[in-house]
């Protein structure tokens, strides 16, 4: 089991369904950098994979108490994490050293093993960003609408250099080469418009004040490509397991009719199994109903393969899907994939469709095996009643 690709696609989906929209801030996309930059220390650093992988995890979940407020989110996240990773098998005693490294994240820690000094610098990654000023801002109004604090701008400013300067460090070989210098190139920025403001000179665009540009300046393409890359393995998984269940009941059925005509039909034109002939006659009917049901919700639809220029000009065909092009020649195929890549949102939109269609073809799927599973529940009872009334009436 593949427990980091998991974590990623439990806490995605706790976000999209439980965490605030007021959180711009600490929410999937921060939680993403953090993984990221947690991964590249740990490689830095020369982490052993197995440990690297508990670092990982930390990361994952180490906001996710969030969904329940801030306060001693750390705490709830680590408990959180702890419990799920024992709930898919994951080894106890890693369990805890994740949950340990989610609680060494609280401002106020101070990290004693390697991989909760690597957290640690991967969790305060954002000071060495070329964009923290603007980080900075959404944090400002993610604490102004979740928890009504307020500053003016040079008391942001102050707050922020006194964090950089003096209640924060890095730990790690990494952070302390790699990232100190940009710490201190946005400490030197930070210096700089406190002078302006206290001059009167500078005073901080009014726009960056505003929630939809702030969540938009926190939403990179990594962020988006994560989304539609958990949500598509969603839909192949529960594909897979459809045509696992069908496959189920082909597999009975076809024994079922098996023993049938290998035991009980060549025995059926003797006089004594006459009372044999309505009951059996049942059980084959409802089994070859369901298999015919179950081969319907697995047998694939093929569209035609063929698109022109003008459905591309028109934006008209998905490209990501085989249906619509394996009978193009490839040349036509690749002038119409990089025309697509050209576009943003001709090739998002083309994403969407993909994971919609999909979403039908699932729909299908399970509402063609949910009709399988009657006919087959239906026919084993019918079947039962039928012969327990035949021997009844001998």
């Amino acid at each position: 089991m593949n427990f980091v690709e998991n974590a990623e696609s439990y806490v995605f989906h706790l976000f999209k369904d439980r965490l605030s929209p007021d959180y711009i801030y600490h929410n999937f996309n921060h939680t993403l950098r953090v993984v990221n930059y947690a991964a590249i220390i740990a490689k830095e650093e020369g982490v052993a994979d197995a440990d690297a992988e508990m670092v990982i995890l930390a990361a994952w979940f180490h906001d996710a108490g969030y969904v329940d407020g801030p306060t001693d989110h750390e705490e709830r996240s680590a408990v959180m994490a702890e419990k799920y990773l024992l709930e898919k098998g994951y080894p106890a005693d890693k369990a805890a050293t994740v949950a340990q490294l989610i609680r060494i994240t609280k401002m106020e820690a101070e990290p004693q093993t390697h991989l909760e000094k690597i957290i640690k610098d991967a969790d305060c990654s954002h000071f060495a960003e070329s964009n923290y000023t603007l980080l900075s801002e959404l944090l400002r109004e993610e604490w102004k609408l979740t928890q009504h604090k307020l500053y003016t701008d040079l008391e942001w400013c102050a707050g922020n250099r006194k964090m950089l300067l003096m209640n924060h460090r890095f730990y790690t070989t990494y952070g302390k080469e790699k990232l100190q210098p940009l710490k201190e190139a946005n400490i030197a920025s930070l210096q700089g418009i406190i002078n302006e403001l206290e001059t009167g000179k500078k005073k901080v665009p009014k726009d960056k004040l505003n929630k939809k540009k702030l969540e938009k300046l926190d939403r990179p393409d990594r962020g988006i490509d994560t989304m539609f890359r958990v949500t598509l393995n969603n839909h192949t998984r529960l594909s897979e397991i459809a045509d696992s269940k069908a496959n189920i009941l082909l597999s009975v059925n076809a024994i079922i009719i098996s023993i049938a005509l290998g035991s009980i039909i060549p025995k059926l034109d003797a006089p004594a199994n006459a009372h044999l002939i309505i009951p059996t006659f049942v059980m084959m009917l409802f089994s070859t109903t369901s298999i015919v049901f179950a081969i319907l919700s697995t047998r694939p639809k093929v569209t035609t393969g063929t698109f022109t220029r003008k459905d591309i000009d028109e934006r008209r065909v998905n490209l990501l899907f085989f249906g619509n092009f394996y009978k193009m020649p490839l040349e036509e195929y690749e002038w119409a994939i990089n025309d697509m890549m050209k576009d943003r949102d001709y090739l998002y939109n083309a994403m969407i469709k993909d994971l919609y269609f999909l979403g039908k073809v699932l729909n299908r799927k399970y509402n063609l095996l949910r009709i399988t599973y009657n006919i087959f529940m239906v026919g084993i009872l019918a079947s039962v009643a039928a012969f327990v009334t035949a021997f009844w009436m001998l």
